[in-house]
C-alpha cells in the first residue's frame, strides 16, 4: 500500500497524474478503516490547494440519450482544450452492489480522449455511501486540475437531491414528449433545474422537441423566482446529441449562468452551504456507524425494534427510550 500513501498520492494528483487519481478514488471508495483514514488525510491535504472546477449535475429519465449527450458534450469541451471528468451516481449500485453497465463501454470515444476521465458509480451499501464517495471523487478531480466535472445520476428520485447538493449547475435532459408526459415530471425535480435540455431535436422528432421546449419554458415561468437566477433563467433549450447541435449554445448558457452567480456572490455562498451540509451529513453518518458497531446498543435497538414491529410500543416512545439510554 506504500504507493497509496497520501504523501505520495497528493503531489501526483496535483500534477494531473491520471493513475494516481484513479488510485485515490479507489481509496475513498474503500470501506476499510485504514483506507478511510488515508483517504481523509489525502482529502484534507488537497483541500488547501483551493482548485475549483465547474461542477455540473446531469439527470434524465432512462432512454433520453444521456450517454450519447455526455459523450458529445464532453468531446466538444475537450475540443476547446478543457479537461472533463465524468462521474456517475447510480442508486441501483446500492442495491445490487454494482453499477449498471460500465460507463466506459457506453462512451467509447470520450473514454479514449486524453483530456477526459470517466469513472462509473461506486458500489456501496446505501445511497448515502454512494453520495459521500462521489462527492470526494469530485474533490479529487478538482485537485487534479479538471475544468469541468459532470455528475450523472442514473435513475430518478432521491439521487437527484443528493447530486444537487454537490454541484454548481443542475441540468435536466429530457426527451421530446406530449403534454401528458410533461405532467409526469416531478415538480421538485423541475424546481432544482437550472437548465432543461430537450434531446433528440433532430429528424422526425424535431417538431415534437421544439414543442416540448416551449412547454417546459412555459412550466418554468410558473415556478417561483429564485434569488440565484438572473433574468431568463432557468430556461429550456433544444439539443441533438446525435447531430451535435445545440451543444455550444447549452455550454454558453451554463457558463453565463455560472459567471453571473460568481459575480453576484451566489456561487461561493452555495459552495459554502454545500460544504456545511456535507460536514453535518458526515457527522450524522459517523454517529450512526458508531451505534452500529456497539453490540449492546445493537441488541437494545433490536429489542425495541421488535416491540415496535409487534405493536407493543409506539415508534416515538421506543425512540425516546433509546435516546435516553444513549444520553445516559
Amino acid at each position: 500500500m506504500t504507493d497509496q500513501s497520501p504523501a505520495d498520492l497528493a503531489p501526483r494528483i496535483l500534477a494531473s497524474d491520471r493513475r494516481a487519481l484513479a488510485r485515490a478514488i479507489t481509496l475513498v471508495e474503500s470501506g476499510r478503516a485504514e483506507h478511510r483514514a488515508q483517504a481523509v488525510e489525502l482529502l484534507d491535504t488537497l483541500a488547501g490547494e483551493g482548485r475549483q472546477a465547474l461542477r455540473i449535475g446531469l439527470s434524465g429519465t432512462p432512454g433520453v440519450g444521456k450517454s450519447t449527450f455526455i459523450e458529445a458534450f464532453g468531446m466538444m469541451l475537450t475540443g476547446k482544450g478543457l479537461k472533463v471528468a465524468v462521474l456517475a451516481v447510480d442508486p441501483s449500485s446500492a442495491r445490487s452492489g454494482g453499477s449498471i453497465l460500465g460507463d466506459k463501454t457506453r462512451m467509447e470515444r470520450l473514454s479514449r480522449d486524453p483530456n477526459a476521465f470517466i469513472r462509473p458509480s461506486p458500489s456501496q451499501a446505501h445511497l448515502g455511501g454512494v453520495a459521500r464517495r462521489t462527492r470526494e471523487a469530485v474533490s479529487l478531480c478538482e485537485a487534479a486540475g479538471f475544468d469541468v466535472v459532470l455528475i450523472e445520476t442514473v435513475g430518478v428520485g432521491q439521487s437527484e437531491t443528493l447530486v444537487a447538493e454537490m454541484v454548481d449547475l443542475f441540468v435536466l435532459l429530457m426527451a421530446p414528449a406530449g403534454g401528458d408526459e410533461l405532467q409526469g415530471v416531478k415538480r421538485g425535480i423541475m424546481e432544482m433545474a437550472d437548465l432543461i435540455l430537450v434531446n433528440k431535436a433532430d429528424g422526425d422528432l424535431k417538431p415534437a422537441a421544439m414543442r416540448t421546449v416551449s412547454d417546459y419554458a412555459g412550466a418554468l415561468r410558473l415556478l417561483r423566482k429564485r434569488p440565484q437566477d438572473p433574468e431568463g433563467f432557468p430556461k429550456a433549450l433544444p439539443v441533438s446529441a446525435m447531430e451535435e447541435n445545440g451543444l455550444e449554445k447549452a455550454w454558453e448558457e451554463m457558463t453565463a449562468l455560472a459567471e453571473w452567480r460568481r459575480a453576484n456572490g451566489h456561487f461561493d455562498q452555495r459552495r459554502a452551504e454545500q460544504a456545511r451540509h456535507w460536514f453535518e451529513a458526515e457527522v450524522r453518518e459517523g454517529l450512526l456507524a458508531r451505534l452500529r458497531r456497539d453490540p449492546e446498543i445493537r441488541a437494545k435497538m433490536r429489542e425495541l425494534g421488535d416491540a415496535v414491529a409487534s405493536g407493543e410500543s409506539a415508534a416515538s416512545a421506543a425512540a425516546a427510550v433509546m435516546l435516553e439510554q444513549l444520553g445516559g
